[in-house]
C-alpha cells in the first residue's frame, strides 16, 4: 500500500501556555480532497504551520509521501497557498506566475498558464498591471492560479475562496477536482462548509486541540444525526 500523502500522529503544540493542538491524528490520500474545518482559534493554522515546519512540535509526528516533514526533502511534492496572501506589489500578475515557477524550478509554459488563467477566469488583460491594483478577488485568483500551476503532488490551501465570487469559487472547485483526477491529494481549510459538502472527499473537524469527526460529509450528519454538514458541525464543536 502506498504511503498516504500526508499522515500526522499524535501531532501536539503549546502556545503562550496554551495546548494548542492535543493529540492530532490525521491522514490525507493521493487523490483524495480532505477539508479541515474548525471555529475561529481551533488550531487550524498552528497545525499548518506545524505541516510546513513553521514551528517545531512538542509531539508527533508528521511525514509527507513517507518523509519526516522537518527534512527539506519532505515539502518538494508540496504547493502551498497561506491564507493571507500577499504578492510583491510592485510585479504584474504574469511576471508573478513565471517568477513562483521559476522558483520551484519549473519552466514557465504560456499554454499552462493560459489554460489555468482562462480556468479561473483570471482577467488576461488584468495580468500586464501590477498587483497593487487588484482587487481582493484578483489577488485570491493570481495566488490560486500561481499554487495550482505547480506540477505537486500534495496541495496545501488556506482559506482558498476568501474573496471569490461564486462563479469564481465553482471555478476553483473544477479546478481543485482536475487535481484530483490526476492523482494528487489536495488539504484545504474553509469556513464555507457548503464548499466542503460539495467539493470535499472527507471532512475533517478540529475542536479543543484534536480531530472530533473525520469522515465523508454524508457520514458526518449522519453520525451527528444531523439534517445537514452545518447542523453536523454545530453539534461537533458544541
Amino acid at each position: 500500500m502506498p504511503d498516504p500523502a500526508l499522515c500526522l500522529r499524535h501531532v501536539a503544540k503549546r502556545q503562550r501556555g496554551h495546548q494548542v493542538l492535543a493529540g492530532v491524528d490525521l491522514d490525507v490520500a493521493p487523490g483524495e480532497i480532505v477539508g479541515l474545518a474548525g471555529i475561529n482559534g481551533a488550531g487550524k493554522t498552528t497545525l499548518l504551520r506545524c505541516l510546513l515546519d513553521f514551528c517545531t512540535l512538542d509531539a508527533g509526528s508528521i511525514t509527507l509521501f513517507g518523509v519526516p516533514h522537518t527534512r527539506p526533502a519532505a515539502r518538494r511534492p508540496l504547493a502551498y497557498l497561506p491564507e493571507r496572501f500577499n504578492p510583491p506589489a510592485h510585479l504584474t500578475g504574469s511576471e508573478f506566475l513565471a517568477h513562483v515557477q521559476a522558483l520551484h524550478g519549473e519552466r514557465p509554459d504560456a499554454a499552462a498558464t493560459g489554460t489555468m488563467v482562462r480556468a479561473l477566469e483570471l482577467d488576461e488583460d488584468a495580468l500586464g498591471q501590477t498587483a497593487r491594483h487588484y482587487s481582493k478577488g484578483m489577488t485570491q485568483k493570481l495566488g490560486l492560479a500561481a499554487t495550482l500551476l505547480l506540477a505537486r503532488d500534495l496541495y496545501v490551501l488556506d482559506e482558498p475562496t476568501s474573496g471569490l465570487d461564486p462563479k469564481a469559487r465553482a471555478l476553483f472547485k473544477q479546478a481543485v477536482l482536475a487535481l484530483r483526477a490526476r492523482g494528487a491529494a489536495v488539504l484545504l481549510t474553509s469556513h464555507a462548509l457548503a464548499d466542503v459538502d460539495e467539493l470535499c472527499d472527507r471532512i475533517a473537524i478540529l475542536h479543543a486541540g484534536r480531530i472530533a469527526f473525520a469522515g465523508t460529509p454524508a457520514a458526518c450528519a449522519a453520525h451527528y444525526r444531523a439534517a445537514s454538514l452545518e447542523q453536523a458541525f454545530l453539534h461537533a464543536v458544541g
